[in-house]
């Protein structure tokens, strides 16, 4: 009886960390860390409206593109990624602007539009696309480790991200210099882009991996975050 007792009062052994299924072993210093210990940089980039340009144009983009993509000597994830467009920024200052206004007829107007907008968002589904380039780093000493040590460093990611002082500063530069280079070559065809920081680095992983709960549940900024 007493055994049987234990048996029932034993709680159930707590399953593996979900960390242990994610390649995202840090994300830092505006950079990705994978569990291997290379990095990542993330580039969000400008769209053309490749349909509205003349012949002339269409053909001096297409060859540009060929150059870029023939030019590279690693390789790059060009994602495309389509949500709904969230407005709730835009629509808390129209709030504000509304509190602040003393004309009675401006203030009803602000509030008019602020539903207009609000309702042609919802109704209408309209979405959003942003482009992203992912840009790899690759240190040579990772290439030459076997499949066992790989293995290891999958299996336990929060030994992989603890990179020496000289290994990450030289992750850093490395990035920054092939992220600069990237962005020349960008903007040689028209394309703006701007390096994600830490936090939109954050923010943008976490929507990927909770697509349903990123409206729902917003971001805190981690800079206000306090950690031990």
């Amino acid at each position: 009886m007493p055994e049987m007792q234990s048996k029932k009062l034993a709680k159930p052994k707590p399953g593996p960390s979900t960390q242990q299924y994610l390649d995202i072993a840090e994300i830092r210093d505006d950079m990705v860390i994978l569990n291997d210990g290379t990095v990542r940089a993330v580039l969000l980039v400008s769209s053309i409206n490749f349909a509205l340009k003349s012949g002339d144009e269409q053909e001096a983009i297409i060859q540009s593109y060929m150059t870029f993509l023939n030019g590279l000597d690693y390789p790059i994830q060009i994602v495309i990624q389509s949500r709904k467009m969230n407005i709730d920024g835009y629509l808390n200052r129209l709030i504000d602007q509304q509190k602040k206004t003393t004309n009675d007829l401006l203030r009803s107007q602000i509030g008019d539009y602020r539903n207009f907008v609000g309702e042609l968002v919802e109704l209408g589904q309209i979405m959003q696309k942003k482009f992203f380039l992912v840009l790899p780093y690759d240190p040579i000493t990772n290439k030459r480790k076997g499949f066992f040590s790989r293995l290891s460093e999958a299996m336990s990611p929060i030994a992989a991200s603890k990179l020496s002082k000289k290994q990450l500063s030289d992750r850093l530069e490395q990035l920054a210099r092939r992220t600069e280079m990237l962005q020349g070559e960008l903007n040689s065809m028209g394309l703006a882009s701007a390096r994600l920081d830490t936090q939109s680095l954050i923010e943008l992983y976490y929507e990927v991996y909770n697509p349903d709960l990123f409206d729902t549940e917003r971001m805190s900024d981690v800079s206000q975050i306090q950690h031990e």
